[in-house]
């Protein structure tokens, strides 16, 4: 594990949960920082996580070969405004989390040169069992790209992308896609309510089933399609469901969805880099 120090700006949920995987695989926590909006929050952070604090993005930066920049999307101009003498004095690598922001503007922001990386966790990176997706500009070497390794691999998978226009899809598949797995639970869950079930127990089985299936693909060595078409006898129940979806366009569905969320995300890179 690198001795590298590393700075956050910004230490909110995603922040705090890639600085816990950091240090549960050993890298020091004084050669981490953080900054945070308020005093109360920086002496939450660090007594939590035992790491530096300050409320000043300078204070936080001042020495830190790593920036990662964990702020809201629409703060990210003014963050990076404030710190480009700063960066461009130190030459940091610079890794940011924030959905929506491209690379040109995260280069022209902090004055340019620098190598970035622009990031797409998502939430289930919370527990440590997310998914990360990294497109890197050309001034990002193997051995950065190591680093951010390092850095993702606690909290989950990680997957380097060809083409910055698919961190827009990644965004849109992974970033939003947990809440498209808390619907089907919910529509789930209100099924079996409205078929005879208590809310509690359809609640209870939908989730324990929607873990239980996660699982089951995640673990064996054929894909999806497989997997239900084993579960799926000829004539029975869950093939009458499963035509039931078919019937009503679910896959059909599916892709609308995605597709929306994905030039929805355009639209914001666009609006958020003017």
């Amino acid at each position: 594990m690198t001795d590298k120090t590393i700075a956050f700006i910004g230490a909110g949920n995603m922040a705090t949960s890639i600085m816990g995987g950091l240090i549960e695989h050993g890298w020091p926590k004084d050669r981490i920082f953080a900054s945070c909006r308020t005093e109360e929050s920086a002496r939450k952070r660090s007594d939590e996580l035992g790491i530096h604090t300050s409320t000043s993005n300078l204070k936080a930066a001042a020495k830190a070969a790593i920036v990662v920049l964990a702020v809201k999307p629409q703060m990210m101009r003014s963050v990076l405004t404030e710190l480009a003498p700063a960066l461009q004095k130190q030459k940091p690598f610079i890794i940011s989390v924030a959905a929506g922001i491209r690379l040109k503007s995260l280069d022209d922001w902090s004055g340019g040169g620098l190598p970035i990386v622009r990031s797409m966790p998502n939430t289930p990176s919370l527990l440590h069992c997310g998914a990360t997706g990294l497109f890197a500009n050309t001034r990002v070497n193997d051995a950065l790209k190591a680093t951010a390794n390092e850095i993702f691999e606690p909290i989950g998978i990680l997957q380097w992308l060809e083409r910055e226009e698919q961190v827009d899809t990644i965004t849109a598949l992974s970033g939003s896609g947990p809440a498209y797995f808390f619907l089907f639970m919910e529509a789930m869950t209100e099924a079996g309510v409205k078929l005879g079930l208590d809310h509690e127990t359809a609640e209870r089985f939908s989730l324990q089933t929607a873990l239980g299936a996660a699982n089951m693909a995640v673990q064996s060595d054929v894909d999806a399609a497989e997997l239900r078409r084993r579960v799926t006898s000829p004539g029975g129940t869950t093939e009458q469901a499963l035509k039931t979806f078919r019937q009503e366009g679910f896959e059909e569905v599916v892709y609308k969805a995605v597709k929306a969320a994905k030039d929805r995300g355009a639209e914001l890179a666009e609006q958020l880099a003017d």
